[in-house]
C-alpha cells in the first residue's frame, strides 16, 4: 500500500474502532456484566445512587463509578445491552487517545499511532469490549493519570489537578492499589535519575490531597450503606465498615489473602495470561522485554522510558505475587505494554524484521486455523459465513501488505485482530448467548408475560435474568417464603434440580425450558456439537397452578 505511514496508521485506527464497535449490538454476559448491568439497572429503577444491591441486599465488593457510569447511560438511552456496553467502549476511545498524546510527547507521533493501534487491536482489549467489566475504565483513567502527571513536570498546574482526578476515577473503579501503577513508575524514574527531590515537591502532595477529595463521593456512600449501619449483616458478619473494606480489605487483603474474599495464587499465572492477551502482539511485546535488559537497548530510549516499563514491571509483579489472580486484571498495564512494544518494532530492520513479519504471519495463519477448526466444531449458525469471512481477512493482510516493512509486519497484525473481533461479535458470542439461560428466560418472559413478576426460585446464579427480565426480579429462597408471597399464579425461574421438589409440592406448568452452560469457562465437550448435550444443564420458567 503505498500510504504514508502515519496515515495508514490513523486508517487502521479508524478501522479498529469501527470493527469493535460490533460489540454493543451484542448481549450481556455472565457473570460480572450481567452482575454490573443488573447493579446499574437497579439504580435507575430504585433511583438511588448510594446504595449497591444485589438480589434485594446490600452488596459491598466494587466501589461505584463502574455502576454510576452504565446507570447514566440507561438514563440516555435506556435500560438495554448497548446502554450498558457504550460507555466503556467510549472510555476504551479515550484510553487510546490518552495512550497516544503519552507516547508522542515521549518519543514522536509514529510511536504515539502504533502504540494506540497495538492497545485497541490486543485481543483482551478486543474481548472487554463485548465482555464489559471495570477493567477499561481503570485502565483509561489510570493511564489519563500518569498522562497529567508526567506533563506536569513541564506544565501548568491544572495537570496537577486533571491527573488526581483521573487518579481519583481510577480509585472509584477499583481500590487504592490503581495508585501503584500510577505513582510506582515516577518513583523508581526519579531515584534511577537521581532526581529524588521530586519527592520532596509540593505539587506532589497537592496531587495526593487532591486525590483524597476527589474520591469523598465514594467514602460518603460507603459511609452512609455500611458505616451508620453496623447492624448489617455483609459477609457472613455485622459490623462491616465500608470504609475500611474501601482502603485495606478489597486490596491488601486479596493481596495477603486475610480478606473475606480469597483466592490462590500462581506466580507464573500473569505471564501465561499475557501471551494470549496480548495477541497478536505478545511474541514482539516479550522480545521486546528481553531487550530492555540489555544496557545498550535502554540507552538508546529517553529517559522518560523508564517510567513507563517501571510502571509495567512494578504493577506485573505485583500481581504475581497476589493471591487473588483474574486474567482481566491484566487490561491495567496494556497501554505500557504498548508503548514498549511499539519503541522495539520500529528498530526492527533487515533480517530481524523479516523473521518477525514471519512470525506475525504464522500468528495470523495459526489463529485462522484454530477458528476454523473451532467453527466445524461448534457449528453455530451460519458457520461457512464465519470461516469465508476470517480466511478473506487472512488473504486481504497478505495482499495489501507485502514486503520487508514495519507497515506490513503491522498491518497483517491489525488485519488478525480486525477478523477476530467481527467473529468474535457477529458469529462466536451470540452462538455462546443462547446457552445464557438467564438471558434467554428474561428476554422470553418480558416478550410472553409482560406483567409477570420475575421471580428466582432457589438459584443464586441468574445476573442475567436480573438484568433482561421486567423490573427488579425477586429472590426467593426457601418453600416458606414462596408460601408467605401467595405461590399460586406466580411464574418461576428455576434450575433442574430444583424443578422436581417443586413439581411434587405444587400443581405447575412449565412455560419454557431453556439449556444452559457456564459460558466463560468453555470445556471441548461444549465446544463439540456432538458432545454438548452431555453438559448442558437445564433451568424452566415455571408456572404455579
Amino acid at each position: 500500500m503505498n500510504i504514508k505511514d502515519t496515515t495508514l496508521y490513523k486508517i487502521l485506527i479508524a478501522a479498529i474502532a469501527i470493527v469493535s464497535s460490533l460489540a454493543l449490538l451484542g448481549g450481556v454476559m455472565e457473570p460480572d456484566s450481567a452482575l454490573y448491568a443488573s447493579i446499574a439497572k437497579n439504580m435507575v429503577l430504585r433511583n438511588d445512587w448510594i446504595n449497591i444491591y444485589v438480589r434485594g441486599a446490600d452488596w459491598l465488593d466494587k466501589p461505584h463509578l463502574t455502576f454510576w457510569l452504565a446507570a447514566a447511560s440507561f438514563k440516555i438511552f435506556g435500560i438495554n445491552a448497548f446502554a450498558y456496553k457504550l460507555p466503556s467502549f467510549l472510555f476504551g476511545l479515550i484510553g487510546a487517545g490518552y495512550l497516544y498524546k503519552l507516547a508522542k510527547d515521549i518519543y514522536d507521533e509514529k510511536t504515539g499511532l502504533i502504540s494506540a493501534l497495538i492497545f485497541l487491536s490486543a485481543l483482551h482489549i478486543l474481548i472487554s469490549t463485548f465482555d464489559v467489566r471495570a477493567e477499561v475504565y481503570i485502565t483509561t483513567f489510570t493511564l489519563g493519570a500518569i498522562y497529567h502527571y508526567y506533563k506536569a513536570h513541564q506544565s501548568t498546574f491544572w495537570h496537577i489537578v486533571a491527573g488526581s482526578l483521573s487518579a481519583a476515577c481510577a480509585i472509584m473503579i477499583k481500590g487504592i492499589f490503581v495508585l501503584i501503577p500510577v505513582f510506582g513508575g515516577f518513583i523508581i524514574y526519579w531515584l534511577l535519575t537521581k532526581q529524588w527531590k521530586e519527592l520532596l515537591k509540593l505539587k506532589w502532595w497537592i496531587a495526593i490531597i487532591l486525590i483524597l477529595v476527589f474520591i469523598i463521593p465514594e467514602l460518603y456512600t460507603l459511609y452512609i450503606q455500611f458505616d451508620l449501619h453496623p447492624e448489617k449483616i455483609v459477609f457472613g458478619t455485622t459490623g462491616v465498615s465500608g470504609i475500611k473494606f474501601f482502603f485495606w480489605d478489597s486490596q491488601f487483603g486479596r493481596f495477603f489473602n486475610n480478606g473475606p474474599i480469597k483466592g490462590k495464587g500462581d506466580i507464573s499465572f500473569f505471564l501465561h495470561t499475557t501471551l494470549w492477551a496480548f495477541l497478536p502482539w505478545s511474541v514482539l511485546f516479550y522480545t521486546a522485554v528481553v531487550t530492555l535488559f540489555k544496557k545498550k537497548s535502554r540507552s538508546a530510549l529517553p529517559a522518560e522510558s523508564i517510567f513507563i516499563w517501571a510502571s509495567a514491571a512494578i504493577t506485573f509483579l505485583l500481581f504475581s505475587l497476589s493471591k487473588f489472580q483474574l486474567p482481566h486484571y491484566i487490561l491495567i498495564i496494556l497501554p505500557q505494554f504498548a508503548i514498549i512494544t511499539a519503541c522495539y518494532l520500529q528498530k526492527l530492520k533487515g533480517k530481524s524484521l523479516n523473521i518477525f513479519t514471519g512470525i506475525q504471519s504464522t500468528i495470523a495463519v495459526l489463529i485462522v486455523g484454530i477458528l476454523t477448526i473451532l467453527t466445524l466444531f461448534f457449528k453455530f449458525d451460519n458457520y461457512y459465513a464465519a470461516i469465508a469471512m476470517i480466511v478473506v481477512f487472512m488473504i486481504a493482510s497478505f495482499i495489501l501488505f507485502k514486503g520487508s516493512k514495519t507497515e506490513t509486519l503491522i498491518g497483517r497484525s491489525v488485519f488478525t485482530s480486525a477478523g477476530l473481533m467481527i467473529f468474535f461479535s457477529s458469529f462466536f458470542y451470540p452462538a455462546l448467548l443462547k446457552y445464557e439461560a438467564g438471558m434467554q428466560a428474561g428476554q422470553w418472559l418480558k416478550e410472553n408475560y409482560p406483567e409477570a413478576v420475575s421471580t428466582v426460585f432457589l438459584y443464586r446464579d441468574a445476573y442475567s435474568f436480573d438484568f433482561y427480565a421486567n423490573g427488579e426480579p425477586q429472590y426467593l429462597w426457601s418453600y416458606k417464603e414462596l408460601e408467605k408471597v401467595n405461590a399460586k399464579g406466580r411464574i418461576l425461574f428455576v434450575d433442574q434440580r430444583e424443578m422436581e421438589n417443586l413439581k411434587s409440592k405444587y400443581p405447575t406448568a412449565v412455560l419454557k425450558d431453556f439449556e444452559y452452560f457456564h459460558t466463560t469457562k468453555l470445556t471441548p465437550k461444549f465446544l463439540n456439537l456432538k458432545t454438548r448435550k452431555e453438559v448442558l444443564e437445564h433451568f424452566f420458567l415455571v408456572k404455579i397452578l
